[in-house]
């Protein structure tokens, strides 16, 4: 990508520096109605924060005047730290939801009276109470997809006795009855009513209703935002586009950027309509396309264009064809496996290999269609001692360590050269650790996993953190990095945290990876068996296309011919693979297995695999030793017997695997799991092999972990006094 480090740019033109052609020509494009078309990977954010900085640092724009509204309070998070670095500070950059509330909470007391209302704490508690209300009983997933709906219902502007109609219309598969979760979402806003709360969707609704209803704060709107950035336009939905035009009131000075072939939220009712529709609404526009992709090397650029070029419909008619600004690189691996532990076991052993070369875990991720999917892929990763971290769990800045130590360390950096906890720090970095050391951060890691564990690597995220600060800022004191916490918690921009990434294809829009492995892509899983209309199945290759889209080096995909092993092979490669990977005929996208290797034991296929003999290779069904069911669950697999069946274990065996996997982890530095996992001692101890094949029939022990502690695992289960390692 062009461009520069350091301080801002002295002067409007030194802002330009850097930028490619078309980038210039956004950046420069600081009148009338602009569209940007942005590729994956082709520096939309820096386009549209250089034509906000140049346009205020040309004086053009005033930054008070400036709304830059995008999805994610990441995402506006990073946009206000690239405008600060520019010397276009001042500027607003916000979500929709946080624009609307900001403004419903100034204009409420003029517009209606009174207090506004307030937020309701917990959408699902309310809608949990109406459905009881209305007798009607949800299990936990029935209750996440009735909210869904309710919030589907209210950005399309569907008011409760119409949804059973709109749901039919939009050939929408509902979760329940349409006129049960009709019911259930007219309760549930008697329930708001009656407890004076709003919903986030509320919040867009209401501040809609005051600027239509009361034209002075509509016009004190507009005169203080004359100047207007939509972010990923793709995903806007009905309500937030009539809250965009009422903004705007009638007036062109707006941009807006998107890739109608990147849109995968339809089912919360966001549509490419009205960015393809653009240039209809505004003839006068100025349109620019952004195709030069600096994130992918020309092999996965390959791939995503040759993926597009089957789809159809209207958002594929305008697709963009990347052009690959990056050396060449490896090819993408395509790999066929017999079962899902299979697949699992592969991938982690490619990604061991990655990380043997020197790929950071942070720069590798795991992608998934659904987060059931994701258990085997830990448990996998466990089994190598390989740390993983789930992408959407509780959020960074809200973990308990997190919130004490931000507390610690603004006391400190008010106390100055009176904490004493900061005698013997000298640089900015060795103080953070410091304050994180009176909480438990130690240089080392703990051993073992479990809460102990997550907290200490909550507080090395804050001491990395500090480190990067510190680079980047050699002038800084502990109040600025204190200040860099509190942005970044606003803008929920938690620091990394090392570990491979397991996430569903869904929650990695925006993100990227130098190596990224693309699992389950069978028929049923992508396209997703329920998407049945080709508009539902064309959002899915586009949903592919964005994780394809994340990897900038290394690319896997892979699929497995059965759930468990043993069971039928019946599955088959996703259509949208078709033509593109080496054997499945027409459209090739490139062969050989490039730098991930070959296919591991276990696997039907390597690169390019088809379905020939060894395509056809089944192992046995796995079975209980107990009952003789057939067995499915990767940790019943493991111990090779039912959960709930009796379980034959030797107590003092166990004791003895405890024991032995603590010393180990201490002379290793590592987790305990990075040794063997818990379920993995307890089939030892359940199975005591008496022999190395015998102890490589359990699952979890592999050939490597054979190799290191296989005659002392077989020493504690005869029995025998091991040696110390010292000895060894």
């Amino acid at each position: 990508m062009p461009g520069g480090a350091g301080g801002a740019p002295p002067d409007p033109d030194a802002v330009l520096a850097g930028l490619d052609p078309e980038q210039r020509e956004v950046a420069t494009a600081l009148h009338g109605p602009v569209c940007v078309l942005a590729g994956a990977g082709t520096g939309k954010t820096r386009a549209i924060t250089h034509r906000i900085a140049y346009g205020v640092r040309a004086g053009v724009m005033q930054p008070a005047s400036v709304l830059a509204v995008t999805f994610t309070a990441r995402a506006a998070g990073e946009m206000r730290g690239r405008l600060r670095q520019l010397g276009a500070g001042g500027v607003q950059a916000r979500t929709f939801h946080s624009a609307a509330l900001r403004q419903l909470q100034f204009f409420w007391p003029r517009a209606v009276g009174g207090e506004p209302p307030r937020l309701a704490e917990r959408k699902v508690q309310l809608v949990a109470e109406a459905a009881t209300r209305c007798r009607i009983r949800l299990d936990r997933n029935e209750l996440r997809d009735t909210t869904g709906e309710i919030e589907w219902a209210k950005v399309t502007q569907t008011v409760p006795e119409d949804y059973p109609a709109a749901v039919a219309k939009s050939a929408r598969q509902a979760p329940r009855d349409p006129a049960e979760i009709a019911r259930v979402y007219a309760t549930y806003e008697r329930l708001k009513q009656e407890r004076s709360v709003i919903d986030f969707e509320d919040v867009l609704l209401l501040t809609v209703g005051v600027l239509e209803e009361n034209p002075g704060v509509a016009e004190q709107v507009r005169a203080q935002y004359q100047h207007f950035v939509v972010d990923e336009y793709q995903d806007v939905n009905p309500l937030q586009q009539r809250l965009l035009d009422l903004w705007c009131g009638g007036r062109g000075s707006i941009c807006v950027v998107g890739d109608a072939s990147q849109t995968i939220y339809s089912f919360t009712g966001a549509t490419p309509d009205y960015l393809l529709d653009f240039r209809s609404r505004y003839p006068e526009a100025t349109v620019v396309r952004l195709v030069r992709d600096y994130r992918s090397t020309p092999q996965v650029v390959h791939l995503a264009n040759g993926l597009l070029a089957q789809a159809g419909g209207r958002a594929a008619a305008h697709r963009l064809e990347l052009v690959s600004q990056r050396e060449r690189g490896p090819e993408p691996v395509y790999t066929e496996y017999a079962d899902e532990p299979a697949e699992a076991d592969g991938t982690a052993r490619r990604i061991q290999e990655l990380l043997d070369s020197g790929v950071r875990a942070s720069q590798i991720a795991v992608l998934f269609r659904t987060n059931g999917q994701s258990g085997t892929y830990e448990q996998a990763l466990a089994d190598r001692g390989i740390p993983y971290r789930l992408r959407g769990a509780e959020r960074f800045f809200e973990r308990p360590e997190v919130r004490e130590a931000g507390m610690l360390l603004r006391g400190a950096a008010r106390a100055g050269g009176a904490d004493r906890a900061l005698d013997d720090a000298g640089d900015l970095p060795s103080q953070v650790r410091a304050v994180l050391g009176t909480r438990g951060w130690t240089a080392q890691p703990p051993v073992g996993s479990g809460a102990v564990r997550e907290r200490w690597e909550s507080l090395a995220a804050l001491a990395r953190l500090a480190e990067e600060f510190a680079r980047a800022r050699p002038a800084a004191s502990l109040g600025d990095f204190v200040a860099e916490l509190d942005e970044r918690a606003a803008a929920q921009h938690a620091p990394t945290v090392e570990g491979v990434t397991l996430a569903s294809l869904h929650s990695a829009k925006g993100l990227e990876w130098d190596a990224v492995f693309l699992v389950g892509l069978t028929e049923g899983m992508v396209p997703i068996a329920y998407a049945t209309t080709d508009e539902q199945v064309e959002e899915e290759r586009r949903l592919l296309y964005v994780g394809v889209t994340r990897a900038r080096y290394h690319l896997a995909l892979s699929w497995a011919l059965a759930r468990s092993p043993g069971g039928r092979a019946g599955r088959r490669a996703s259509r949208f693979l078709d033509g593109l990977r080496p054997g499945s005929g027409g459209r090739r996208a490139g062969a050989g297995a490039g730098a991930l290797g070959a296919a591991p034991s276990g696997a039907a296929g390597g690169a390019g695999a088809g379905r020939g003999p060894a395509a056809r290779r089944r192992r046995a069904p796995a079975r209980c030793r107990v009952c003789g069911r057939t067995l499915t669950d990767a940790g019943e697999i493991k111990l090779m017997r039912c959960d709930d069946c009796p379980s034959d274990l030797d107590e003092a065996l166990h004791e003895r695997l405890l024991a032995w996997r603590a010393e180990q982890a201490v002379l290793l530095r590592q987790p305990a799991y990075c040794v063997f996992t818990d379920r993995t001692l307890l089939a030892i101890a359940e199975a005591r092999p008496e022999s190395e094949a015998q102890l490589a029939a359990i699952a979890g022990v592999g050939r490597r972990k054979l190799d290191k502690y296989g005659r002392d695992v077989l020493e504690l289960c005869s029995g025998e006094q091991r040696r110390d390692s010292s000895e060894k």
